[in-house]
């Protein structure tokens, strides 16, 4: 598979479109449609692979293996909270996204939440 086909069939099985997950990146989508022709900067490939959360070397083809490796993955600057622009119609405040991020780390450090096989967090089963 090409980069360009592995960041669709991701982004699809994330639930987000090329369109969105462009945005989120900050890069158009076009210019994702032209990774087939010309192939992006490794920045631009690893802003991708952190919207998706897969490794870099899963989008380039180098493994088969979608999920970062664990270690990398209970740091709260790597929790989603930044996707969610806004709740209940009303944009979030960077205090409450502050809140939000804390919380979620708690649950991590406590050991609620859990890592599964694939590399998502889920409530622990404890």
């Amino acid at each position: 598979m090409t980069l360009l086909s592995r960041t669709k069939d991701t982004a699809k099985k994330r639930g987000l479109s090329i369109e969105k997950l462009a945005k989120q990146v900050g890069i158009s989508k076009s210019g994702i449609y032209q990774w087939d022709i010309h192939e992006p900067k490794p920045s631009t490939i690893q802003k991708v692979a952190d919207v998706l959360n897969v490794s870099t070397d899963y989008l380039l083809g180098r493994t088969d293996e979608m999920t970062m490796p664990l270690e990398n993955k209970n740091h709260p600057s790597d929790l989603a909270i930044d996707d969610i622009l806004s709740f209940d119609g009303a944009e979030l405040s960077p205090e409450y996204v502050a809140q939000l991020r804390a919380f979620a780390q708690t649950m991590i450090d406590t050991g609620q939440w859990e890592i599964d096989e694939n590399g998502n967090r889920k409530p622990s089963k404890k």
